[in-house]
């Protein structure tokens, strides 16, 4: 797979909220969105519940809508548990969008909080508006995200008044006061540590002078579960780039665990460093930039890649599949 990077034009996304009482209020508010940016000649794209798709498709009659793939993650055989987390969903929808700014001049989405992935706080909502300022901030796309006005969490509310820069309110998209920068917004808010996996296939402690060896393990592995020769080659170099980087950036001797089932492959590297970059890897980086590009070429080759700290240094786990 060829990863060409996009060269970041400046803040471009426009990031709103709007919030709603109950799914008609809701719809009185997305159908109008839909039919303007559709009268623009925009492309419009929907993650949203399938009655509200249906809703929304009915009310415009229009089949130019997309459906972007649903932000609840499938469960992992390794794990046996549904393993997302925002940043990855990020990632998803930066794959997607910048798919779709290839051929349009501009993209509409509206999305809508689904109550499934708040999880124990509410806070994967706060990572993925967060994330998603970082990973398309340079593409043309409205997104309007729909959150409820009185949601289970606290949190969630918090989190959507502060991610986003404009606030959809009378039909119209205004400046949102209590908007803050990603940074500051997940600055009292650490990367939530995932499923604990039991004890891994191999467990493998390399420097950099063995990096070969991480990428010969990997390459055993893949072989095993019966990765393509394409999809096995990307698995290898998007672990060798995030191995490469906990040797240069974290600490001189890094681990790699590695989990295989029949249909999966998980992969993590654990450093003791100090995890400098809150969302590693979303930012697009400048083609002409030789170097802070490799977790990004790795959320671009997994299908789930996920960063997080704790007391004992930084870790990322990735997820593949054939």
């Amino acid at each position: 797979m060829k990863v060409t990077p996009r060269t970041p034009a400046g803040l471009a996304l426009r990031h709103a909220v709007a919030f709603h009482d109950t799914t008609d209020d809701l719809l009185a508010q997305a159908v109008p969105l839909v039919r303007e940016a559709l009268d623009r000649g925009e492309r419009v794209a929907l993650t949203v519940p399938g009655v509200v798709e249906q809703a929304i498709r009915g009310a415009v009659g229009s089949a130019e809508l997309v459906s972007l793939a649903p932000a609840v993650p499938p469960v992992s055989s390794v794990s046996g548990a549904a393993e997302g987390s925002g940043q990855t969903t990020a990632a998803l929808r930066g794959r997607e969008l910048r798919m779709l700014c290839r051929d349009e001049p501009a993209v509409t989405v509206v999305a809508v909080h689904d109550e499934r992935l708040d999880g124990a706080d509410g806070s994967y909502w706060t990572e993925l508006d967060a994330a998603l300022n970082v990973a398309v901030a340079d593409l043309d796309v409205t997104m309007v995200c729909f959150y409820p006005s009185y949601p289970l969490h606290l949190e969630v509310l918090e989190g959507a008044r502060a991610n986003h820069a404009l606030l959809l309110a009378g039909g119209e998209l205004r400046e949102n006061p209590a908007h803050r920068c990603p940074v500051e917004v997940l600055r009292s808010r650490p990367a939530q540590s995932p499923v604990v996996l039991g004890p891994p296939d191999l467990r493998l402690t390399y420097n950099s002078w063995q990096l070969h060896d991480v990428r010969g393990a990997v390459e055993t592995a893949v072989g095993l579960v019966g990765f393509e020769r394409a999809r096995g080659e990307d698995l290898v170099l998007a672990v060798n780039e995030v191995a490469t980087n906990a040797v240069e950036h974290g600490t001189a001797d890094a681990e790699l665990c590695l989990w295989a089932s029949p249909t999966e492959l998980v992969c993590e590297v654990h450093d003791g460093g100090t995890l400098g970059e809150r969302l590693p890897g979303l930012k697009a980086p400048h083609p002409k930039d030789p170097r802070g590009r490799g977790v990004w070429i790795a959320r671009q080759l997994c299908d789930l890649l996920h960063v997080w700290r704790d007391a004992s240094g930084t870790h990322v786990r990735m997820h593949a599949r054939p």
